[in-house]
């Protein structure tokens, strides 16, 4: 079958062509490049979606993390807890600021950081907590807001790949991923579920003080222009690509739910297999699927992906080397064995394709090719 993709951003591109055309233009025919009224636009429609105070648009998930460190004026030598199986932008910026990253393991079913082993990880130097909401699947935030509370511990959630998810309190409530901790970030990058077609980045805050020094932060530390109080960065999130993000921002309910019908198909042919493991939905939050990932089971994962290659199939691997154990975050701490889960997770997972475009035609013919190839190695 041609033009499988893992993320068909041209078919969704088409199905909304007119609306982000005229945006763009719109922005052309401003030559508000920079702040432009489109970036309050998507700034506001996002923090009534999220039903949070403050939104403060950023050029990338990435700086976003970086800026929520910043802002709480974490110092170097200080400790921050996350997961080691997750993209490497999360620990990168820990370390960048010169903080000092303390990895722990995951829980085997949903992917996400594992509460025990965060109070496990706790010391006198400790000062905040960074749970990743992977793949589209919520931390165990109730279980993280308890460990903060009794530790006085800040929570920076990584929510690059669960826009839009809600979270589902023990007490009835609900919250959207992002907005619970005190701050929460994530990025637009083009493959998220809610992606633009560039570099772009939020974090989010209910902390009016937090915001204030937020939005100086990612402005060259101005609160009033050229009088700078605090040390900050250049990182902006451009007008043409506020413009696309205020547009796609509507279908988002939309692109979640079509994802989701999507695991489903997926979940009714893998579930009996006895060399696969379909993802786990927690019972506390939603799983928005940013990716399908599978668990295989005694057989060769990379011979899998490399047959389903062959047959025109795109797969991916996330993530073949944990943090603890990439090259550049080497550390005396941690060796091989240290995160079982997490180093069987990246001998065994895969993802398949994944977007708001797939067809049951397309999802047949992926359903079949991996069937077919598991039955043969």
């Amino acid at each position: 079958m041609n033009n499988l993709r893992m993320v068909d951003l041209q078919g969704q591109y088409q199905k909304i062509k007119k609306e982000i055309d005229q945006e763009i233009f719109k922005v052309i025919e401003s030559t508000q490049f920079i702040n432009g009224d489109v970036v309050k636009e998507f700034q506001k429609d996002l923090e009534n979606y999220l039903d949070v105070k403050h939104v403060i648009p950023c050029a990338n998930g990435t700086d976003a993390l970086q800026v929520a460190m910043m802002a709480l004026d974490l110092k170097p030598g200080d400790e921050v807890i996350t997961t080691s199986f997750t993209f490497i932008a999360t620990a990168e910026v820990i370390a960048l600021l010169g903080l000092k990253p303390v990895l722990v393991d995951v829980n085997p079913n949903t992917f996400v950081i594992d509460p025990q082993s965060i109070k496990n990880a706790i010391s006198s130097k400790t000062k905040a907590i960074v749970p990743v909401h992977l793949f589209g699947q919520g931390a165990q935030m109730e279980a993280i807001l308890t460990i903060a509370s009794e530790n006085d511990l800040y929570i920076i959630e990584d929510n690059a790949q669960a826009i839009g998810a809600d979270y589902y309190f023990s007490n009835g409530t609900k919250k959207k991923l992002g907005t619970i901790g005190d701050i929460g970030c994530t990025s637009f990058f083009p493959s998220k579920n809610l992606g633009c077609f560039g570099d772009g980045g939020a974090i989010f805050t209910n902390n009016d003080e937090y915001a204030k020094k937020l939005r100086s932060i990612v402005n060259h530390g101005m609160r009033i222009r050229y009088y700078h109080d605090d040390v900050g960065i250049n990182s902006r999130l451009d007008s043409i690509q506020a413009a696309v993000l205020k547009v796609k921002l509507k279908y988002l309910d939309e692109y979640n739910n079509k994802r989701q019908a999507a695991a489903d198909y997926y979940d009714s042919h893998f579930k009996n297999q006895a060399k696969l493991e379909i993802p786990v939905r927690a019972e506390y939050s939603d799983h928005i699927f940013h990716q399908y990932t599978l668990k295989t089971n005694g057989i060769d994962r990379d011979k899998l992906r490399e047959e389903l290659e062959k047959a025109k199939v795109p797969a991916m691997v996330y993530y073949p080397v944990p943090l603890h154990l990439q090259k550049a975050y080497r550390d005396k701490r941690y060796k091989d064995g240290d995160f079982p889960v997490t180093e069987a997770l990246s001998k065994c997972v895969i993802s398949l394709p994944m977007h708001t475009e797939l067809d049951k035609n397309q999802q047949d013919y992926i359903i079949n090719n991996v069937l077919k190839i598991i039955g043969s190695i």
